[in-house]
């Protein structure tokens, strides 16, 4: 089943006096599993259609469907319920919660979706210790580095076993070590979970690890790339 599909999305901004082109005309579509860069300038658009497909943000028009579904005609209430059971977003700013230690950050999410206490923390020591984490589950954000940090974020992300996973500029605060090693990952949960991952980014070295890029220009697409993961 194709896990995301795109049809015609068009998206304008207006800044100040000028429209901006988010989107122009999009279509795509991306099979269950996949494992997706979206490769772009800054403003070309990959940030917006990542948006677009994890209901952040509402196309001018067109369609998105997700695992069969129609979902960009769906209220606020039901996309909130959509993006909370669906799908998970890695962003570049980690996002996490600086009062809350891993493990609790992990848990936030299953916590949010009515998940017992007990399978919460059982889950969130279960994927920290698969993303490399194992014994840091009682640090706060504070007391991590910045590759550890996006780590727990990866592990929140997928701790709810969302079917997608959808990561803007996941790389750019990383070192290259750190980088590296956050892209190993993300191809293991591929691999071992068979979580969609549509990544944004306009780093080769991430792009090294995709088994597809989809080059955007000017919120169009103007390459689609299929190739093995290095």
């Amino acid at each position: 089943m194709k896990s995301v599909r795109c049809i015609d999305l068009c998206k304008t901004y207006r800044q100040g006096d000028v429209d901006v082109i988010g989107l122009d005309h999009v279509n795509l579509e991306i099979e269950g599993g996949g494992f997706v860069c979206l490769s772009a300038p800054s403003g070309g658009g990959k940030t917006t259609l990542l948006n677009a497909i994890g209901g952040l943000d509402t196309p001018d028009s067109g369609e998105i469907w997700l695992a069969g579904n129609r979902v960009d005609n769906l209220g606020k209430g039901e996309l909130a319920k959509m993006r909370l059971h669906q799908i998970g977003f890695v962003f570049q700013a980690y996002n996490l919660i600086p009062v809350l230690t891993a493990r609790e950050n992990v848990e936030f999410v299953m916590e949010v979706q009515g998940v017992a206490a007990a399978d919460r923390r059982a889950r969130s020591l279960e994927i920290l210790e698969e993303v490399g984490l194992g014994g840091l589950e009682d640090r706060r954000p504070a007391q991590m580095s910045g590759g550890q940090q996006q780590r727990v974020a990866v592990a929140r992300a997928i701790a709810s076993r969302p079917a997608l996973v959808l990561a803007d500029e996941p790389t750019a605060n990383l070192d290259s070590q750190s980088a590296d090693h956050l892209m190993e990952l993300f191809v293991e949960l591929n691999r071992n979970h068979e979580t969609t991952f549509v990544i944004a980014t306009h780093d080769q070295r991430v792009m090294g690890y995709a088994r597809r890029v989809i080059q955007m220009l000017d919120g169009r697409i103007v390459g689609d790339e299929q190739k093995e993961a290095a």
